[in-house]
C-alpha cells in the first residue's frame, strides 16, 4: 500500500514532531485567557441585561403616561376634567383656549 523508505518515514515523524510544537506555541496560555475572556463577557451581558431591564421599565412608564396624556387624563385616573377637555384638537385646552362661539371672553 504505502510504501515509505526510512528516509520518509523520519521527514513525516520531524514533520509531525515540527507541527506539535508550533501549535504548542500558538496556543500555549490559551486556558486562563479564553476562560478570562469568557468571564468578561459573562459580567458584561449581565450589566447589559441590568440597564435594559431599568430602562424598559421606564420605558412603559412613559408609554403609560403617554398614553394618558393623549386621552386627556392628566391625573391618570381614568376621568377626563372638564377643564382638561380639548373640543377643537389644537393642543391648547379648553379651558385656555377662547372658545369661537363665545363673545364674552375675549
Amino acid at each position: 500500500m504505502l510504501n515509505f523508505t526510512t528516509d520518509q518515514w523520519i521527514i513525516v515523524a520531524l514533520v509531525f514532531v515540527l507541527g506539535m510544537l508550533v501549535g504548542g506555541f500558538i496556543f500555549s496560555g490559551g486556558g486562563r485567557k479564553w476562560k478570562h475572556r469568557y468571564n468578561n463577557e459573562v459580567d458584561r451581558r449581565t450589566e447589559l441585561e441590568r440597564i435594559h431591564a431599568e430602562r424598559e421599565k421606564e420605558w412603559r412608564e412613559r408609554d403609560s403616561l403617554r398614553a394618558a396624556a393623549i386621552k386627556g387624563d392628566r391625573n391618570n385616573d381614568g376621568v377626563v376634567d372638564a377643564r382638561d377637555r380639548d373640543r377643537d384638537v389644537d393642543g391648547v385646552p379648553d379651558s385656555r383656549d377662547r372658545d369661537p362661539t363665545d363673545d364674552r371672553r375675549a
